[in-house]
């Protein structure tokens, strides 16, 4: 009788232990309040914008993006945009969406991410499968890195094809944002004034596209790291002083020992907080 309570007792033990629930992410609103996924499908469904901030390397949210964008596409038109393709790849990119060339033509044209097959093409080709337009946001990346080495002067020195590629200038810049000021922090002054303003670019670069290709009745949903859209800034700064009062939902991602426990320190990152594993797999 007693061997029996001990083996009782053992597996109850086992089963306490090793069938905790283990969730590959925890969803969070602004306050670091539980929320539901159908939730966030409803507060986005009713906004102009949707920045969906993301770690690039993390394959949950890559797979909530494409979740939120095909249930979104159910409820509202859409448009979609990203930071990892820029501006002058937008013939390649039209011409993949349009049937015209195929992905190794798209591969040989364009430049891709690393991580293009894994974690964006499905959202591209959703695009094509459903006629939806994919806009290319982002500047050149050798105009950003112009501008690292030389501030925004290097910008002048464009064609006037060129400028096309990026935000009209000149550049709208306020330094004291928090979020440029701690880059600079983190970089321990490398890169001077020129780090947080080669970021800044980008920001501005694509939040003139978004603008640019925002229609009345459509829901454009842009892909980014979240850094370009945490704490309102970002992308966000350059969307609100486009003088337009656009209502805009914003999403970021953050990683913690448990998701079932929210830091405190993430409270009004984004609306929307993901928190993941910090074990969770990396797709590169």
């Amino acid at each position: 009788m007693r061997k029996l309570i001990v083996f009782l007792l053992l597996v109850s033990f086992s089963t306490i232990m090793f069938s905790q629930n283990k969730p590959a992410y925890k969803l969070y609103n602004s306050k670091g309040v539980k929320v539901s996924y159908k939730k966030m499908i409803r507060k986005m469904k009713k906004a102009d914008i949707v920045l969906f901030g993301e770690h690039h390397n993390n394959p949950i949210v890559h797979w909530l993006q494409f979740e939120v964008t095909s249930d979104l596409n159910k409820l509202r038109k859409l448009t979609l945009g990203a930071e990892m393709i820029e501006a002058d790849n937008q013939p390649q990119l039209n011409q993949y969406l349009n049937w015209e060339i195929n992905q190794k033509g798209l591969d040989t044209l364009a430049r891709l991410w690393r991580n293009y097959s894994t974690d964006y093409k499905p959202l591209v080709d959703f695009a094509k499968i459903n006629k939806l337009n994919f806009i290319a946001t982002n500047i050149p990346r050798r105009f950003a890195s112009n501008v690292f080495k030389e501030g925004f002067k290097a910008l002048d020195k464009l064609s006037n094809e060129e400028k096309e590629w990026i935000a009209p200038l000149p550049i709208k810049y306020d330094a004291s944002l928090p979020g440029y000021v701690i880059m600079k922090e983190m970089m321990g002054g490398h890169g001077g004034d020129n780090l947080p303003k080669a970021q800044a670019v980008k920001d501005a670069t694509m939040a003139h596209f978004i603008i640019e290709n925002k229609t009345a009745d459509n829901l454009f949903i842009h892909y980014n790291g979240s850094y370009h859209s945490d704490d309102y800034e970002g992308i966000n700064w350059y969307l609100k002083n486009g003088n337009i009062n656009f209502n805009i939902v914003t999403v970021s991602v953050v990683e913690g020992q448990d998701p079932k426990k929210f830091n405190k320190e993430n409270k009004l990152k984004a609306d929307f907080i993901i928190v993941v594993p910090i074990t969770m797999t990396k797709t590169y």
